[in-house]
């Protein structure tokens, strides 16, 4: 029996030196559910981006087409709400303000953050909505927002990571510590923690 241990341990070894990089890329790429933009009735940027690229992915939306305006989130932040410093950051790229509805709030999760923005889905009339989020964040804020507002059609657009790309997380610390943190939270959620 420890013989068959030994070798079960040495084969998993071997296939996981021969095919490392294909199990990272897998591991990066389940993170990742975006989805091509369809027509909405508005977007809703996610808060918890400090680059600016969620906002920047929303606004870029709006002035295709794909809906009329995009409410952003916003918990506290610092003095500020995410939502105002998101905001004035697409103004100063070139933006109109006409774009954006600010949404502040108190949420600690993407699961409250949800909760808390669903009654103005409602309140607007919105059958459907564009999520934008950072590309690691798609599939857990997906089944987030389906789970509590399931009478919504929700598309998931992902903004790209400044250090966060599927193919290659590994290779910077930034993307190794995104990585870690989104399967930990991804983990969690699994079991409604």
């Amino acid at each position: 029996m420890k013989r068959v241990a030994w070798w079960t341990l040495a084969v998993l070894l071997a296939a996981g030196l021969l095919f490392h990089r294909a199990i990272l890329v897998g591991l990066g790429s389940y993170l990742v559910h975006d989805e091509p933009p369809r027509h909405a009735d508005v977007i809703f940027v996610l808060a918890g981006d400090a680059t600016g690229r969620r906002v920047l992915k929303g606004a870029e939306l709006v002035r295709e087409g794909y809906a009329p305006v995009a409410i952003v989130s916003g918990p506290p932040y610092f003095l500020a709400h995410e939502s105002d410093l998101a905001i004035a950051l697409a103004e100063h790229a070139g933006y109109p303000a006409s774009y954006f509805i600010p949404f502040p709030h108190n949420a600690h999760s993407t699961t409250e953050e949800a909760g808390d923005v669903v009654s103005k889905f409602r309140q607007m009339g919105a059958h459907h909505v564009l999520l934008v989020t950072s590309n690691f964040h798609t599939r857990r804020a997906a089944k987030a927002f389906r789970a509590v507002a399931p009478d919504i059609s929700f598309d998931v657009v992902g903004a790209e990571d400044a250090y966060f790309n599927p193919q290659s997380w590994w290779r910077n610390r930034e993307g190794q510590k995104t990585f870690f943190i989104e399967w930990a939270k991804t983990i969690a959620s699994w079991f409604g923690i």
